[in-house]
């Protein structure tokens, strides 16, 4: 059913757009009402608009927090055009309809954003008139046409111009299901920050969080599998899903889960030219170099073999020397800061070749939760973006202080690993860092170390160095430090890591068996470091 929009109530506040809205209303033969600000400001354009005051016979009130609480507004709004007791009622009390509703709520998440923001300023920014206006007329879309978003105002203006004034059902409830995904965003906004003033009650506080507007992807993890990509509007740092797609294929579900490792494990890098290259989420390449390009060639070298179809993240800007770096070798995508122009347009040659670029300042990752649902419910969790608690060497040999950088490189690298994982990594030239071998996602910890980790080491460096001797290859494992994500249960890793030619190893401590550990360390001269924070990643 098609209905002619004859009256209009528009009272918003973001105003981009609504005098040319309300202008072309105007222009069709619609009556406009409206409230404060908004009604200034079309008045003053010189459009005719009748105060919502003068529509209900009552004055604004209470500093403006009472203005369309009335039952001239809701009925108007609500009744059924097609229910002959509505039709009566409406009569019988000289109530008029209103056809349209175009209502953007108060901007409560850009006010908790701004710092140093009080409680009471925040509180002035909850709507209340507005969503009971929006949901009014989204519940009775058969006959309304509800509008909370401006970049819908030229679709509303075009589907009046095809029908004569008027709006199809299709397109009504179209605009209002829009409504309760609002709603629902704008009130877990406000539920969240409420909630966070009472955090130090140590209450079990509501987790609530509203994502719409969905992007649907090609698929998910596997091809039978749908997907879809939701972007938290009230994020503030960069992050995987907040990225410009400048060039390539369309990102895929398994590309957003691989960019979010690769985007998380270089942002602990941030501040020096850091890579991360990432393969089922795992950091098979982490490095820092004196230039990007050298810190993407340190990181690729880490794992070549499971760096083919990696997706790579970077702390700075891609320059034309790091762009040529991708030659000869395919990876899904990249993330960056940004690009330089000749840097894009030689990335650009590769058809295939995700390029994305952050619409967020690259920096550390701020303090915020992470979920993880989980069948029946969500799991939430503050985010790990600590490094260590302390710096203890309770070992006779004594940890040399020249390989504490590459010890909290290592740790970050750790860090982003899944469990159980051991990295070893490298000084590999004074002042930069690399993961030589790393194990990762191991049932046991000697394996991790042993099985992986080490024996990835030994072939990197017979890569690089074909004639290399074992007595070299001891030399440089013994330079190296191992790092573990979580404490050593036995001693049998101690061991395993003495045949290897461990010299440096920095782990947790925490474990009932810490003093074995220790004694392990001391047999075979071993320097251990304890740090006294874990970092488990399921």
């Amino acid at each position: 059913m098609n209905v002619k929009i004859e009256r209009a109530l528009l009272s918003v506040s973001d105003k981009a757009g609504i005098l040319d809205f309300a202008r072309n209303l105007h222009e069709m033969g619609v009556e406009l009402l409206s409230t404060g600000g908004t009604a200034r400001a079309i008045r003053e354009a010189g459009i005719p608009v009748k105060d919502v005051a003068e529509f209900t016979g009552f004055p604004e009130m209470l500093d403006g927090r009472v203005k369309t609480l009335t039952p001239q507004v809701h009925a108007g709004i609500l009744y059924m055009r097609d229910n002959e007791a509505h039709v009566k009622t409406m009569e019988e009390f000289e109530m008029g309809q209103i056809d349209l509703v175009c209502v953007n709520l108060y901007p409560f998440e850009e006010t908790i954003a701004k710092e140093g923001v009080t409680l009471p300023e925040a509180i002035e920014q909850i709507d209340i008139g507005g969503p009971t206006m929006i949901r009014s007329a989204a519940k009775n879309m058969k006959f309304v046409t509800v509008v909370t978003d401006p970049s819908d105002y030229a679709q509303v203006l075009s589907e009046m111009k095809e029908n004569g004034g008027a709006t199809t059902e299709e397109f009504r409830f179209t605009l209002g299901q829009k409504v309760y995904a609002r709603t629902a965003e704008y009130n877990a906004a406000i539920a969240t920050y409420l909630a966070e003033q009472v955090a130090g009650q140590k209450l079990a506080k509501p987790f609530v969080k509203s994502y719409s507007n969905g992007t649907e992807l090609r698929y998910g993890e596997n091809s039978h599998q749908n997907a879809w990509l939701y972007k938290d509007a009230e994020s503030r740092e960069s992050s995987i899903a907040h990225t410009e797609v400048l060039h390539g294929k369309e990102m895929s579900y398994n590309n957003y889960v691989d960019g979010d490792g690769a985007l998380e494990a270089v942002k602990d890098l941030s501040g020096k030219p850091g890579v991360s290259v990432i393969k089922h989420t795992n950091p098979c390449g982490y490095a820092t170099g004196e230039t990007l390009a050298e810190a993407f060639e340190a990181a690729w070298s880490g794992d070549p073999v499971s760096a083919f179809g990696s997706v790579i993240a970077v702390t700075q800007m891609v320059d034309l020397e790091t762009a040529q770096c991708l030659d000869g070798r395919f990876i899904e995508a990249i993330i960056a800061p940004g690009y330089a122009d000749d840097a894009l347009a030689h990335l650009m040659k590769k058809k295939n070749l995700r390029i994305l670029k952050l619409t967020k300042p690259m920096g550390k990752a701020l303090p915020q939760h992470m979920v993880k649902q989980i069948n029946g419910g969500l799991l939430v969790q503050d985010l790990d973006t600590e490094t260590l608690e302390k710096w203890e060497v309770p070992t006779k040999a004594p940890f040399d202080e020249s390989r504490k950088e590459l010890a909290l490189f290592g740790i970050s690298a750790a860090k982003h690993t899944k469990s159980n994982a051991i990295v070893l990594v490298q000084e590999y030239k004074p002042g930069q860092y690399r993961v030589l071998g790393m194990g990762a996602g191991q049932p046991n910890r000697v394996d991790a170390l042993k099985k992986l980790s080490v024996s990835k080491a030994i072939e990197n460096l017979k890569t690089e160095k074909p004639d290399i001797t074992d007595e070299e290859i001891q030399a440089v494992i013994g330079e190296c430090v191992f790092v573990s994500e979580a404490f050593f249960p036995f001693a049998d890793s101690i061991e395993a890591a003495s045949e290897m030619g461990a010299k440096y190893i920095v782990q947790p401590g925490g474990s009932i068996r810490d003093d074995e550990v220790i004694a392990a360390c001391n047999k075979n001269g071993i320097a251990m470091a304890l740090t006294g924070m874990r970092h488990f990643k399921h």
